[in-house]
């Protein structure tokens, strides 16, 4: 759970300080990573009551029924193809800082949509442990070399504010941003399932949640004490040249690794909803194999799409928030509650609570989405389309 949260999107942290102030990010990372550990156990305790819900779509179904199922299962593939494009934009600014910009950033985003369809085309991952904590290993490694980097050699101009009077939309993609380092809630469903005993899921969630948010504050609030407002988005491209091409080289397990999970999860969950019950679910057949490989294609070239055509890390994943984490982390953790406790809102003084409570975390998703989709919009179309289907070097951001 530790390794499937944090990954990309402890690279946008940094930045966040810098555009809203040192304060209130670290506020905000605090408070949403709270709200998220109170949201996480609802998805606990609605998984204990259905316990055959494994994913998103089985969560619709219980509430809607077919459509529910149907709604569900493609807003969460929508998703993972969404943060299958952002790991596709991540692998190009690490090839243009390696390679110092050596060819146009288009044929990097091609050899990244390769090489991840090639390493999803084996229908069975196993161990995904293990390349879980290869990926964390990654991530953590990158961003410790970044730490140290910056704080032996801070950014010569260092100007740091404790707090920034900014936009409105600009501001709010700082907590979209945030929001995304929280969207690991998709997966917990099926996370479940894992566990030999289901009600050991609280621990393992109280240890992710007091985990990433620590990592957060840490990472954040050195490199942005030691680069000021000269912070880049991924993080990684604060350090010197030489050290930045270092870091990114020990991200790339992150980068191919996490991105070959997602696009994997969402072929996986298309492949079985149109082979289940046949007998291409479990032999290698002709039709088996095909399907197989259209179908990771096809995602990836949609993923591919979305990377050439927002070229902005931070944007990208404020879209992401905006439109699908706001509520797989958030709001339909209130909704489900609210499904759960159906007739007992007022029993008591603390089931009132807990629905004032519930009703707050589906305002707050539907905020974040209705704002966030607002804010980062105007983002993109403020960028005039810089960079989209481009060749221009976006290593820098």
């Amino acid at each position: 759970m530790i390794a499937e949260t944090i990954s990309l999107g402890i690279l946008s942290l940094p930045s966040v300080l810098a555009r809203i102030g040192m304060a209130p990010a670290i506020i905000l990372i605090v408070g949403l990573g709270a709200l998220a550990t109170y949201t996480g156990y609802v998805l606990g305790q609605f998984k204990a009551a259905y316990p055959h819900v494994h994913n998103m779509a089985d969560a619709g179904e219980v509430l809607l029924g077919p459509f529910g199922r149907e709604f569900g299962g493609a807003a969460q593939t929508i998703f993972l193809i969404f943060v299958m494009g952002s790991h596709i934009l991540t692998f190009t600014i690490a090839m243009n800082t390696i390679t110092g910009h050596a060819t146009c950033s288009i044929v990097w985003g091609v050899i990244g949509f390769i090489v991840l369809w090639i390493c999803t085309l084996p229908r069975t991952l196993k161990k995904v442990s293990y390349l879980s904590i290869g990926s964390f290993i990654s991530i953590c490694g990158s961003v410790i070399v970044t730490m140290i980097a910056v704080g032996v050699q801070p950014s010569p101009k260092l100007h740091l504010d404790a707090t920034r009077t900014i936009g409105f939309s600009a501001a709010f993609l700082s907590v979209t941003n945030i929001v995304f380092a929280y969207a690991g809630h998709v997966a917990f469903f099926s996370f479940i399932s894992e566990f030999r005993d289901p009600r050991e899921f609280p621990k393992a969630l109280f240890l992710l949640q007091a985990t990433d948010v620590s990592m957060y504050i840490v990472v954040a609030t050195v490199i942005y004490r030691f680069t000021g407002q000269d912070v880049t988005s991924p993080a990684l491209g604060s350090a010197s040249n030489v050290v930045m091409k270092v870091a990114y080289g020990i991200a790339l397990p992150t980068i191919l690794l996490a991105g070959v999970i997602y696009g994997h999860v969402a072929s996986k969950y298309v492949y079985v909803r149109i082979f289940r019950g046949t007998k291409h679910m479990s032999r290698r057949t002709m039709l088996s194999i095909g399907s197989w490989a259209a179908i990771t294609l096809t995602f990836w070239l949609i993923a591919w799409i979305i990377a050439e055509s927002i070229p902005n890390f931070n944007n990208l994943l404020s879209l992401i928030s905006a439109l699908f984490a706001s509520w797989f982390s958030y709001g339909m953790s209130g909704v489900f509650w609210l499904f759960l406790n159906w007739g007992c809102y007022a029993r008591n003084w603390k089931k009132m609570a807990l629905t004032a409570l519930n009703l707050f975390v589906v305002a707050f998703g539907a905020a974040v989405c209705g704002i966030g989709l607002y804010a980062s919009g105007k983002a993109i179309h403020e960028g005039g389309g810089s960079g989209s289907w481009s060749c221009e070097d976006n290593s820098v951001s």
